[in-house]
């Protein structure tokens, strides 16, 4: 058999829903400034999609920032692996500037937050599987994936479950003894699905009793929670207790790219071993000198998460005054969660972006179980109160359509002609 013969057959999760929904549900195209308002297949819409939290990626000092850092430099330089022909001074203030913010002895830039996540697993992991890994049932997918390259053996616990995760730590110290390894946990700072924020001091009242490291995930946490916008653990005081602190330019920096943010010694280990890193082309000067900039506003501009928080709490108290589940949210992540069939979501879906211009996230089965609905809103500083109550209005009035049944076709409908 040809080795591509099973893609004809077998598209996948995603993909056997490509022919109906490519360009509108996936891989839809925003066009236009970066902002609340966006152009989608032709017309105008009010964006809760894009994780522009503190509303950074068309602020004018960034702007400014990001292209005199280009027209200086282009966006080839550096050239090279940061080992061999890729450091420049501003690589290394950053990762001292980050490192300070995070409370941290030192920090080492990546490429890519999902591939960077991957990677410290592997790296931290004994190449002979003696370490043991225990993680939250929820972890995102870069997580499991990072796992899979070591071949230690690992445990799941309950999502944010401190008496489940004591009975697998219990498990894995014993293994781990036995092995001559020792055990890692990890967890997200806050879940980007659900927006709960991970039970950090639980755990930190763990590390009491056994002897663990902690690698924490805060993608959604950087920039959005704790008093200086340091992330979850800064928000629950336990900064100090986790080990390997991870956050990513991808959310709140409007950027690309991610650090670590460790004790010397590791970040040391790090930037020596990490393959990922050391293999490739160093994060370009515009990126790097632009993060420096939104590091800065950050640091020094609390208005921006101010502001975005006000745009939260309007958005959620408003959307539970109105009888919508939002689960276990904590922090910006905003999801809706709906009862109803594929065809349903997808009419709901289609009439908020059609007749009321709205342009939000819809996940639906096979991604969650048959018969549930999420719409997952992100709020940014850039929205405002008329937003947030033009949006809870159309929602209120969608709601009341699912539930009598105005939704149900028992087919899913044509998609309109795409721009």
């Amino acid at each position: 058999m040809d080795l591509f013969d099973k893609f004809s057959k077998d598209a996948g999760p995603l993909g056997q829903y490509q022919k109906m929904a490519e360009g509108y549900f996936i891989f839809p195209k925003l066009e236009g400034e970066l902002g609340p308002r966006m152009m989608f297949n032709g017309k105008e819409r009010l964006i809760w999609s894009i994780n522009n939290y503190l509303g950074l990626a068309n602020h004018p000092e960034v702007r400014k920032a990001d292209a005199d850092a280009c027209a200086k430099y282009g966006m080839a330089y550096p050239m090279g692996a940061r080992a061999m022909s890729g450091q420049t001074k501003y690589h290394v203030q950053l990762e001292n500037e980050l490192a300070e913010f995070e409370q941290k002895e030192a920090a080492y830039l990546l490429n890519f937050g999902y591939q960077g996540m991957t990677s410290i697993i592997d790296c931290l992991c004994d190449k002979r599987g003696r370490d043991v890994i225990v993680y939250d049932a929820e972890a995102h997918a870069c997580i499991l994936d990072g796992m899979r390259m070591t071949n230690c053996k690992r445990f799941s616990y309950a999502h944010n479950d401190m008496e489940s995760l004591e009975k697998r730590l219990i498990n894995a110290t014993r293994l781990a003894n036995e092995q001559g390894g020792g055990v890692l946990v990890i967890t997200e700072g806050v879940f980007g699905m659900s927006g709960a924020v991970g039970n950090l001091k639980g755990i930190a009242e763990l590390k009491k009793k056994y002897e663990f490291r902690l690698l924490v995930d805060d993608a959604h946490g950087l920039g959005t929670m704790g008093k200086t916008g340091a992330g979850t653990g800064e928000h629950y005081g336990v900064q100090d207790q986790i080990d390997v602190y991870f956050g990513t330019f991808a959310k709140s920096f409007a950027g690309i790219g991610a650090f670590v943010a460790s004790d010397k010694y590791i970040i040391d280990y790090l930037k020596y071993n990490m393959r990922s890193q050391i293999y490739a082309k160093s994060l370009p000067m515009p990126m790097t000198i632009g993060a420096l900039k939104r590091l800065e506003m950050i640091r020094t501009m609390p208005e921006l998460k101010e502001n975005l928080w006000n745009i939260v709490n309007a958005l959620q108290s408003g959307l539970r005054e109105r009888g919508f589940n939002l689960g276990r949210t904590q922090s910006c992540v905003t999801p809706v969660f709906l009862n109803g069939s594929v065809s349903e979501a997808t009419n709901l879906a289609l009439e908020l972006r059609e007749h009321y211009n709205i342009f939000c996230s819809i996940v639906v089965y096979p991604v969650i179980p048959k018969g549930e609905i999420i719409f997952r809103l992100i709020p940014t500083a850039s929205h405002t109160l008329e937003d947030v109550e033009y949006t809870l209005n159309a929602f209120g009035e969608v709601k009341a359509k699912l539930d009598a049944g105005l939704y149900e076709t028992g087919s899913i409908p044509k998609f309109p002609d795409l721009v």
